[in-house]
């Protein structure tokens, strides 16, 4: 979800050289607020349904071809995207796709973060575009949306996001201290929100949310979009190496981002974000992971554990004055 997050970043320069462009983006449905404020159509890609499996991207491509595409674009670079391309190219329409880095991201891996900041997503996403011919320059970071819904009503004070969680443990802040955290940002700020999924995530910031009267947890209060128009009011989102980081980027919202076993400088950082707002520990091991899977070889999360709410909450103090 997060590489779909920054994909609107590399289609805005697109767009800004080239305005009679006709661009079809194929994505699922859920991803459509992503695109908000772009000129482009939609593909609409079912996973679950008929879409799933390979055959399912011939489908795919079916379709691409009865809309008069004239070129791919692949950003993923996937086994289904790889089908999906592969049965345009047969019927001669011009492909390119993403170069990923593997090998350089994972000799990066386990050098204490000494090494050079290896090229960002974004960039290999423009890149693609720019191997079918078309030229245009780097995007700028985006502009805070001027118009958005309010789901949670009209802001009044200081507003702070914290997203806390990921799939994986190297990158999900741990318990203890995300609850100290939350603590001093309610003592601090008007309104705090959480964001997060169900299941665990969801109790987490439900019992946060009856705890301080000024906490909300939004999972079950806002939909997808309504999610990134509460992000567009925060004046701070603090995050992990997660999908909201690349959320808050859309919305030109500050993001102080924190970071176990990944590192910023893979290529995943939030687009427009300075790496000053990046908090991370020193260590030899770091990073152990390129996307955060790799089980902590100690057992504990040290790189987490050693970020503390209080120098969060000093580097949120520093934007949001």
């Amino acid at each position: 979800m997060g590489d779909v997050a920054m994909l609107p970043h590399a289609l805005r320069a697109l767009r800004a050289a080239y305005p009679e462009l006709k661009i079809t983006v194929a994505t699922q449905p859920m991803f459509k607020p992503f695109f908000r404020g772009l000129e482009v159509d939609f593909l609409e890609v079912k996973l679950k349904k008929e879409h799933h499996s390979i055959g399912g991207m011939w489908q795919l491509a079916r379709e691409a071809r009865r809309l008069g595409v004239d070129a791919v674009a692949d950003v993923h670079d996937v086994l289904r995207s790889k089908a999906f391309r592969l049965s345009m190219w047969l019927h001669g329409i011009r492909t390119a796709h993403i170069h990923k880095g593997r090998n350089e991201k994972h000799h990066a891996l386990g050098t204490g973060g000494h090494f050079e900041p290896l090229t960002h997503s974004v960039v290999r996403y423009c890149d693609v575009f720019r191997a079918l011919g078309f030229r245009f320059e780097n995007p700028a970071p985006a502009v805070k949306p001027t118009e958005y819904d309010r789901p949670l009503g009209i802001k009044a004070g200081r507003w702070i996001g914290f997203a806390p969680f990921s799939a994986h443990a190297g990158k999900t802040y741990p318990e203890a201290l995300r609850a100290r955290l939350v603590e001093l940002l309610a003592a601090r700020y008007d309104r705090v929100f959480i964001h997060g999924g169900g299941g665990a995530e969801q109790a987490f910031a439900e019992q946060m949310e009856q705890r301080y009267p000024n906490v909300t947890a939004l999972f079950g209060k806002v939909r997808f979009a309504g999610e990134m128009d509460v992000m567009a009011d925060e004046d701070c989102l603090i995050s992990m190496d997660s999908m909201a980081m690349h959320m808050a980027s859309l919305v030109a919202t500050p993001v102080v981002s924190i970071w176990g076993a990944t590192h910023p400088n893979l290529g995943f950082f939030g687009w427009g974000s300075p790496l000053a707002h990046a908090l991370q520990a020193d260590m030899e091991c770091r990073p152990c992971s390129v996307f955060g899977a790799k089980p902590c070889k100690f057992g504990d999360y040290r790189c987490l554990h050693a970020i503390t709410p209080e120098q969060i909450i000093e580097k949120v103090a520093e934007i949001v004055r």
